[in-house]
């Protein structure tokens, strides 16, 4: 079928392509708008390991939902599981965890 249009006939809405050889591009605000934004402490760089953790869990099944309780545990159980760094609940969690599936 053909176009009832022809290619000579102007298409409305359409503008001549520039013939200009000077690029009216502002890069300067091309360059800010695709500069990486500033690290401060409101939004601190993205960590690394979060990133990973992300990719390896796709495709995964989705994690259980936590519960919130409280808990009362020996001073120097506590100070322990705090000095070995950042995550000391979760590894809190983990040994519970190892406990009960030894325990089965």
């Amino acid at each position: 079928m053909k176009s009832t249009v022809s290619r000579s006939e102007k298409r409305p809405g359409v503008s001549k392509g520039s013939s200009s050889k000077i690029s009216r591009t502002d890069l300067e605000s091309l360059r800010k708008a695709t500069a990486r934004p500033k690290v401060t402490d409101e939004h601190p760089e993205a960590d690394v390991k979060h990133i990973v953790r992300g990719i390896v869990r796709r495709g995964l099944k989705p994690i259980p939902a936590k519960s919130s309780i409280s808990l009362r545990v020996d001073a120097d159980v506590l100070e322990w599981f705090k000095s070995q760094g950042e995550g000391y609940q979760t590894r809190m969690n983990a040994v519970l965890k190892a406990f009960r599936d030894a325990s089965v």
